[in-house]
């Protein structure tokens, strides 16, 4: 009796260590899927996560561009308060930067364009997207993926904001005016100095 009392508690306690080790497996994997990146801009630091399980393309594509120092030295061109920020793809005297090839549109990724997300900006071609980004300052629920067709294919969100909204939220309030065919151009400038990969 007692033999069989001891194989059940070892088992137990078998069952219990087995658990545990695939708790730390699952937790290990939930961080594997999660990257953060620090954008140092000329009004503070945004820190956001990027969601690489959800759209591996374009966090591979801004994780490229950042690790590659091409965003240093780019300004976020195009402020629009109680909509976005955008930036990436110009230098401060408006030189457009060169890119990679153009990347898969991920807007069916489940991931909606609300407060504080950030995601990749394109042209009216669905698979457009290059090395320009925006924070969403407001829920933007119309960029959302609706459909297949062009028109409701929508924006592909990759990352969020978990610290520095402050920040955004100072940017979208700068004022801003037309250069050339660009509108919404901030008449401050607003410069990223550089975006880290921190893992």
């Amino acid at each position: 009796m007692k033999y069989k009392v001891c194989q059940y508690v070892l088992f137990i306690a078998l069952s219990f260590l087995m658990c545990a080790d695939l708790k730390t497996e699952e937790n290990e994997i939930v961080k594997d899927k999660i990257k953060t990146a620090l954008i140092q801009t000329s009004m503070g630091d945004i820190k956001i996560e990027l969601y690489q399980d959800k759209a591996p393309i374009s966090v591979k594509n801004f994780v490229t561009y950042a690790e590659e120092r091409a965003y240093d030295g780019t300004i976020f061109h195009r402020v629009i308060d109680n909509f976005m920020i955008q930036g990436g793809g110009f230098t401060k005297d408006f030189k457009q930067k060169e890119t990679h090839a153009q990347i898969k549109n991920e807007a069916e990724n489940g991931l909606k364009n609300v407060r504080g997300t950030l995601a990749m900006a394109r042209t009216s071609v669905v698979d457009s997207a290059t090395n320009q980004f925006f924070i969403n300052v407001t829920d933007n629920s119309f960029l959302d993926f609706r459909g297949k067709n062009p028109n409701e294919y929508g924006y592909a969100v990759f990352g969020k904001v978990i610290d520095g909204m402050d920040v955004v939220d100072k940017m979208k309030k700068v004022k801003t005016d037309s250069i050339g065919p660009h509108q919404d151009v901030p008449k401050e400038t607003i410069e990223i100095l550089q975006v880290k990969i921190l893992n």
